[in-house]
């Protein structure tokens, strides 16, 4: 028989763990104490029986020896900077170079649509020319001399083609 400690309430069945009422975790009641008996079917568990505990020598125990060391030369000569990062080479920005050959690939192409071009031919012309003005200050921080000089070819074959089309198309008026 189980006895809720909370309300009083008892139940018969040994299954049940918790109140119906306030759901109180239910306790056995004195008299009656939970306890498991083998029946003669049932084996109870082996017992096992341990070794004596480890024995070990206190005393008498000497650690062990350090490796013997190599010799290594003589490094009175040589300076050891364990934690020194390895050299390093910094490439060279390309950007404003690439973005002149951009602009002039970009005028050829879709500078024909509503005259874009005559904005963005003049643009590659000018960041080239910046690029290749900064190649020549500095050419270990700057690179891209071929993107520069490609920007400004393809910005300058856009101006001078739309620059021809425009006197074809003015003559081809005048003596239509």
């Amino acid at each position: 028989m189980k006895k809720c400690p909370k309300c009083g309430q008892t139940y018969t069945d040994k299954d049940l763990n918790f109140c119906y009422n306030d759901g109180e975790l239910l306790s056995y009641s004195l008299d009656e104490t939970p306890t498991r008996t083998y029946s003669q079917s049932e084996d109870p568990p082996p017992t096992e029986f341990m070794g004596s505990a480890r024995v070990t020598r206190e005393t008498g125990w000497n650690p062990p020896q350090a490796p013997p060391v190599v010799w290594q030369g003589n490094q009175a000569d040589q300076i050891n900077t364990p934690f020194s990062q390895f050299p390093t080479q910094v490439a060279p920005t390309q950007t404003l170079a690439i973005v002149s050959m951009s602009l002039g690939i970009a005028s050829l192409t879709i500078g024909w649509c509503c005259y874009s071009g005559f904005l963005i031919g003049p643009a590659a012309l000018v960041t080239g020319f910046i690029a290749l003005a900064q190649i020549r200050s500095d050419p270990l921080s700057n690179g891209g001399k071929g993107f520069a000089i490609a920007g400004i070819a393809t910005g300058a074959a856009f101006l001078v083609l739309c620059l021809l089309f425009i006197i074809i198309y003015g003559f081809a008026l005048a003596f239509s």
